[in-house]
């Protein structure tokens, strides 16, 4: 079976959008630490799964790109959640049906891991739903003070914290599983 491992940036206070989130974002200068983690992250990918915010967002950036990270992430197949993107370009699908449902399938259909990016509600709904494995929480050195929080809305979820890594310029990421 495959795991399910979403990874979200935040700011200190716990934020991950807003004008004010991506001031503060932009002053976080991304190392070869930041690109080692990813690659590892990723290493064991076997594919993307996006909302179509994300990918919307993604699809624009990640192919001008190049380096080890762009090119793994470029490579993968991508799974989009949506009931409105009317196609998709990228290497990227929209998952037919029940996106939730869709998930559960993918993570049936064979070996490695499935990364997600981004959040919303489609990142609420999987939690919901038991199919997150882990969440591997970005945390910036900077207050945003204001924008949206991680997982709003999202009643009480027991998580285990399994993990602590700096990953350099005042950046660590926190991993976590969900009590089972």
């Amino acid at each position: 079976m495959r795991k399910l491992i979403e990874y979200d940036h935040l700011s200190i206070d716990g934020k991950m959008s807003g004008d004010a989130w991506w001031a503060g974002q932009q002053k976080v200068v991304p190392d070869e630490d930041h690109f080692a983690y990813q690659l590892g992250l990723l290493s064991s990918a076997v594919g993307l799964v996006l909302g179509r915010v994300t990918y919307e967002g993604f699809a624009q950036t990640w192919p001008t790109l190049t380096g080890d990270v762009a090119d793994k992430i470029n490579s993968l197949p991508k799974y989009v959640a949506s009931t409105t993107l009317a196609g998709t370009t990228w290497n990227a699908e929209v998952l037919a049906g029940d996106a939730v449902e869709a998930v559960a399938r993918l993570k049936e259909a064979g070996d490695g891991t499935l990364v997600k990016y981004g959040n919303g509600p489609f990142s609420r709904a999987l939690v919901e739903a038991g199919l997150l494995d882990e969440l591997h929480l970005s945390i910036s050195p900077f207050v945003a003070g204001s924008g949206e929080s991680l997982l709003a809305g999202l009643g009480t979820t027991a998580m285990d914290l399994t993990k602590v890594t700096e990953i350099g310029n005042g950046t660590v990421v926190l991993t976590y599983r969900p009590s089972r």
